[in-house]
């Protein structure tokens, strides 16, 4: 038979290429709780769907006569495979072989990145282990500048065309940690996984304090303190589904429009939570997430960073089977002022949105930033000043719901009067650029201070002024287009999303910033 002892080399090099870091590294991998590469790949991907790309890359050992006599593989595995059907580029990291961590930049890594960039699918890359390896320089006996190996460039000009996932699935530090952010989404397992620039040992010799990894990058610091990362999983098959439903609702790349599915009502019971969900009593919350569920398919949605910036909520869900992204601002968190993690939270939202094509609903009770001391610390005006930036220049089409409040600057953060953006609202609804129960003591300070009964006279002020507040006189001054019956809101949004994606069709492609992000 021709070629038969390169045909049994060329199997024999494939069954070394799957062994990994050898039986004794995959059995400490399992004892972490955590799962091998490809056993990773195999859980995300349907079934018999991976086509691997490099198996045979990585470091021969040979022997007399040029023989193999051993084999590392490299140290990460890839290739195309499909997610619900729809085709994708997929990339893990081995923590088996030297744990994680590469000499030098990976080829193969390089090569998929093309891939996906070539055949526009979307890229999502399971990251687990360190960077360069301080090995590496003794192997090479030199080192290098950092800059020499331009490894962020790829995942930047990834995410300007398709969607770009990153999953930290164990220890990350390095160069893979910057990576896990140059994401459209990332999600971190918890107890398992953890992510930092430099890990516990560098941070001890730098500064002194003993850290274990999970109090130095664990998930609950970064989807909840940093903003680093979106969502938590609770385990790595959590993490896959996670991956698998928010790719449900992006397109494969910026030339597509986001895939449809078939339309489903809300929940039963749906009007009748609308109709009664906000409260007469203007200080008491409600549940803003049952409000939402209220008005999409199925009362369904994928909220984003849901432990992060909790003052808002961000999510995908979708209007008679059509995607659509949603703001909501969330009163049983600060009121729903907008604080600076808040605000940075729904810039990324906003860019999502527009650089994919997804048209945008905001559920609008917001009493304006957040305020005090530490909001100041925090920067809330430069972040909040951030999202009107960004509100400003999207291009997707917009619809509001004013459900309550809607005052200050934040409110600004909510809509663009200078572009046409649909704005109902309901009966509940009270706006300003400061709320009148603020405003009177500071307006008429010397007028309450000079009263006989200063506390008496500033409730008179109030409630001569709160006929200001009534929805029905900003509707008659056209400052919105319609008052509507809380019911009534799934039909404007089924309405809404209809023109959105007509008017969608002649808009794809890549968008392009312009100006300077304040």
């Amino acid at each position: 038979m021709p070629w038969e002892r390169e045909l049994e080399e060329l199997r024999r090099r494939r069954e070394l290429s799957t062994v990994m870091g050898g039986e004794a590294s995959i059995a400490r991998q399992h004892e972490r709780g955590k799962l091998t590469v490809r056993e990773r790949i195999e859980g995300l991907l349907d079934p018999d769907s991976f086509d691997e790309i490099g198996a045979l890359m990585g470091r021969g050992e040979y022997g007399e006569g040029d023989a193999l006599s051993g084999f590392v593989p490299a140290s990460s595995v890839g290739g195309f495979g499909r997610i619900n059907g729809r085709r994708v580029v997929v990339t893990g990291t081995d923590f088996t072989i030297r744990g994680g961590s590469a000499t030098a930049p990976s080829r193969k890594g390089n090569l998929l990145q093309e891939l996906a960039l070539e055949f526009k699918l979307p890229y999502i890359n399971l990251l687990d282990g360190a960077g360069a390896n301080i090995e590496g320089v003794s192997e090479r006996g030199h080192s290098y500048l950092p800059s020499d190996y331009p490894v962020f460039k790829g995942p930047m000009r990834i995410m300007e065309q398709a969607p770009l996932i990153c999953a930290v699935m164990g220890s990350v530090a390095g160069g893979p940690a910057g990576i896990a952010l140059l994401a459209h989404w990332n999600v971190m397992v918890k107890d398992t996984s953890e992510l930092f620039a430099s890990g516990p040992p560098v941070v001890k010799r730098a500064l002194g304090h003993t850290l274990t990894k999970q109090e130095l990058g664990g998930s609950h610091i970064h989807t909840r303190e940093s903003g680093c990362v979106a969502n938590e999983a609770e385990d790595e098959d959590d993490a896959f589904r996670q991956i698998r439903s928010i790719l449900s609702y992006l397109p494969s790349n910026v030339w597509e429009l986001p895939p449809s599915a078939p339309a489903a009502d809300p929940p039963d019971g749906w009007q009748e939570t609308l109709t009664a969900i906000v409260p007469e009593n203007r200080k008491r919350p409600y549940s803003m997430k049952r409000l939402i569920a209220a008005c999409v398919d199925r009362g369904e949605f994928f909220e984003i960073a849901p432990n992060y910036g909790e003052a808002l909520i961000v999510a995908l869900a979708r209007v008679d089977g059509q995607v659509i992204g949603l703001i909501a601002n969330n009163a049983a968190k600060h009121g729903g002022a907008l604080d600076a993690k808040a605000a940075d939270k729904q810039c990324r939202f906003l860019d999502l949105c527009d650089v994919f094509h997804i048209p945008i609903a905001y559920f609008v009770d917001i009493p304006g930033f957040m305020i005090g001391e530490q909001a100041e610390r925090a920067g809330t005006l430069r972040n909040g000043m951030r999202a009107i930036w960004t509100w400003q220049n999207i291009t997707v089409p917009t619809f509001t719901v004013q459900v309550r409040k809607c005052y200050g600057m934040a409110g600004a953060a909510t809509s663009d009067a200078s572009k046409y953006n649909y704005r109902v609202a309901w009966p509940s609804g009270e706006f300003g650029s400061i709320p009148i129960e603020g405003g009177v003591s500071a307006a008429f300070r010397k007028e309450i201070e000079s009263s006989p009964d200063p506390e008496a006279r500033m409730l008179e002020l109030e409630a001569e002024l709160q006929v200001m507040r009534n929805v029905f006189r900003t509707a008659e001054a056209g400052g919105v287009e319609e008052v509507i019956d809380p019911v009534e809101t799934r039909g404007y949004l089924q309405r809404f999303v209809e023109m959105a994606y007509v008017a969608l069709e002649s808009d794809t492609g890549k968008k392009s910033r312009v100006g300077f992000r304040p």
